[in-house]
């Protein structure tokens, strides 16, 4: 009886031991005697005890790296700090495991490495205009050194770019000018387009006093008194003004004028007098 229940804890024993739960996301290495064997995937797996050993276990999850700030320089010789996030995931669990030794500081080396020499490549005002190219141009350096490494590096993410306070405050005096630039050049067009507008409204009315004349040859007396009348009380305005005025009149074309607002005027007298004298002989 005794060997029955020895061999039965034994059997126990060895299930214990070779029964592996890897879980979800998760992927592990498998050595024999030393050896890289076999990859243990997600779920309950089974492995020979003390013939078989996991020497790694590590998800196939994005994972994130954080760069911490680094100085760089830029073409046109400006120091700059950057920091930087990487994204990644393991593809090959057996290239991360043997093929480098620390898969994190590798990355964190080469993206450090690569970062900089992409800055060195454009100058300050490119590297501020132009990150999603940079971090393009990042991916398309680190992902064929990494792919040998079993690593895909899916996006690189530059957080942030500090130039050095004096770089800072002229271009906050560049942004500013520019936006003063803009606010003129917005104000000299609305001015533009007020003009064409009202040009186009004289065009507009001119066309149809034309047409009015043309259709009504006897109008035209009625519109020189119009616009006669209209000079005459602008130049009253003028004349009420505490400020001294010289009003300028064209000879050539004030002479009409002028003698048809004098004689509506002399009209005008002739009928408040004839209309007085009547009253007052009744």
């Amino acid at each position: 009886m005794e060997p029955i229940i020895a061999i039965v804890l034994a059997l126990i024993g060895y299930a214990l031991g070779s029964a592996k739960l890897i879980n979800q996301g998760n992927e592990a290495l498998v050595e024999r005697l030393g050896k890289y064997h076999r990859k243990l995937k997600p779920g309950l797996n089974f492995i020979v005890p003390f013939i078989d050993q996991i020497v790694m276990e590590d998800t196939r999850r994005e994972q994130v790296l954080d760069i911490k700030p680094q100085n760089v320089i830029t073409k046109d010789n400006i120091y700059l700090e950057v920091d930087a996030v990487v994204y990644w995931r393991i593809t090959e669990i057996e290239k991360s495991f043997y093929a480098i030794d620390d898969l994190q500081q590798a990355l964190s080396n080469l993206t450090t490495t690569t970062l900089r020499e992409i800055i060195a490549q454009n100058s300050l005002e490119e590297t501020n205009m132009s990150r999603a190219n940079m971090d393009r141009r990042i991916l398309d350096q680190l992902n064929p050194i990494t792919r040998d490494w079993g690593v895909e590096i899916i996006r690189l993410d530059i957080q942030r770019i500090t130039p050095p306070e004096s770089v800072r405050k002229s271009m906050e005096e560049e942004r500013a000018a520019e936006i003063k630039k803009r606010a003129l050049i917005s104000e000299a067009e609305g001015e533009r387009q007020a003009a064409i507008k009202k040009a186009e409204g004289t065009r507009t009315s001119m066309e149809i006093i034309s047409e009015v004349l043309r259709s009504h040859p006897e109008s035209k007396d009625l519109l020189r008194y119009l616009i006669a009348q209209d000079y005459v009380q602008a130049s009253q305005k003028l004349g009420e003004s505490n400020n001294a005025k010289i009003v300028f009149v064209d000879p050539a074309n004030s002479t009409d004028m002028f003698q048809e607002l004098i004689a509506e005027s002399v009209n005008r007298e002739e009928d408040v007098k004839t209309s007085g004298n009547g009253n007052g002989a009744n």
